[in-house]
């Protein structure tokens, strides 16, 4: 059995550091992960016999279904794992209460937390068990679990849920499943995790082995909503830049074909720097020109910017732009706020060619302007310089649609998550305005 528990944590290690988490979520599971094959190192496998119930307390199961769910394809802007979320306010007498989170992220879009178990049904307890003397409480139930974790969510700014999910890998026993459903009304969403099975490896003399290969088939998933203000949907009345015809290129033109989606109820939230890219001559079959153009002359249009321009015409070279965002806009309907929309047009007047600006006139003509309404939790940070208010307004509009937003401002992402807070995002790479 020990054996096997270290092999098991080996694999999942080699899965979480070859995983695309952010450092602190990595350096956390690591830690932890590390701390429980330290534990197990203490024991040999002759110390416990052959026995189909373990001897010793194991915490790999448990970090493997957290490891688990965090490769699920529809979970994104993973903040904190393995963490206690304070609540907000303290109390009357300056106590604050704290909840065990195993995930903060984003699922299905919406910020979510989730609360991981792989013990055996049969231990866990749906009423707090007691010790011998009746005087001090022993374990928390379930029931008490859901109740602290559900005072804390709604206590929470930042940090806020539209809904806990609970991920019960061996599932639940009659009792308590019963209990859960009746008193907490929950939502199964189990269907959204029976396909979804991994395999945990390790590497051996340059080969990977499977060391786990756990099917989650018998696992329960429940989903209790928190209490959200509604959305208001309402886009704003504006005149967009008037453009005349242009001779858009093929893939401008597929672009803006797949952002015609009058009823379609999904939204992706555009920042300038997704606009500018999509407009930009790099991205409109420039590039040749631009690697044509003498050094000098780059050099005095772009100044110190020209090493960035020259590998951006390489990137796009190999990657175009247009495919890579018409794959991220998958359907949805763009919104942008007003602050982005003023700030485009203001850039492309100032810095753009002629086809640009025409480009652009194209490009808002498939657009929808909404008003700049940041959501609670966004303006709930601080001002800083890493997280500046302009940020917060656009990147917390598309919060508050509840919608992804496409940017290349991932430095303003990766402050955001520092804080904890989960945040839906797509990444583009950059482009430049090259006065096309």
């Amino acid at each position: 059995m020990v054996e096997e528990a270290k092999s098991r944590c080996e694999a999942v290690m080699n899965t979480v550091e070859t995983s695309s988490l952010n450092p602190s979520c990595k350096r956390t599971l690591l830690r932890l992960i590390q701390s429980e094959l330290s534990f197990l190192s203490r024991f040999s496998s002759t110390d416990f016999p052959p026995n189909p119930e373990p001897s010793i307390s194991l915490n790999i199961g448990h970090l493997e279904a957290v490891v688990h769910i965090l490769q699920h394809p529809n979970i994104s802007g993973v903040s904190r794992v393995c963490k206690t979320i304070i609540s907000q306010p303290a109390t009357q007498n300056g106590l604050q209460k704290g909840a065990h989170v195993d995930i903060v992220c984003t699922f299905d879009g919406n910020p979510v937390w989730f609360i991981v178990s792989d013990r055996n049904p049969k231990y866990i307890s749906w009423h707090d068990q007691q010790d011998s003397s009746q005087k001090s409480l022993k374990n928390k139930g379930l029931r008490s679990k859901i109740h602290l974790l559900l005072e804390v969510a709604h206590s929470s700014v930042a940090l806020k849920p539209t809904s806990i999910i609970f991920f019960f890998s061996n599932g639940l026993d009659k009792f308590t499943h019963e209990k859960f459903l009746n008193e907490f009304k929950p939502i199964d969403i189990g269907s959204k995790f029976s396909n979804f099975d991994i395999n945990f490896s390790k590497e051996i003399v340059g080969e990977w082995i499977d060391v786990v290969s756990r099917s989650y088939l018998q696992a329960s998933v429940f989903e209790i909503k928190i209490d959200c203000p509604p959305v208001t949907k309402e886009p704003l009345v504006t005149n967009p830049i008037k453009a005349t015809h242009v001779n858009i290129n093929t893939s401008f033109d597929s672009l803006l074909s797949q952002m015609t989606s009058p009823n379609n109820e999904d939204y992706i939230n555009f920042d300038t720097t997704a606009l500018i890219a999509i407009v930009s001559g790099i991205s409109n079959g420039g590039t040749q020109n631009l690697l044509d153009t003498p050094e000098n002359e780059l050099k005095s249009r772009f100044k110190g910017n020209t090493e960035f321009v020259i590998s951006q015409v390489m990137s796009e070279i190999k990657d175009p732009i247009h495919v890579d965002i018409g794959n991220v806009i998958s359907g949805r309907k763009v919104i942008v706020c007003e602050n982005v929309f003023e700030e485009f047009k203001d850039l492309v007047l100032m810095c753009g060619g002629i086809n640009e600006k025409l480009r652009a006139g194209e490009l808002l003509k498939h657009v929808m302007v909404v008003k700049d309404n940041p959501s609670i939790r966004m303006m709930s940070l601080p001002t800083t310089r890493k997280l500046a208010l302009k940020n917060k307004i656009v990147f917390g509009t598309g919060d508050y649609w509840h919608a992804p937003t496409l940017t290349a401002n991932m430095g303003f992402v990766r402050a955001v998550l520092q804080t904890g807070m989960s945040l839906f995002t797509f990444e583009h790479r950059p482009r430049a305005l090259t006065g096309d």
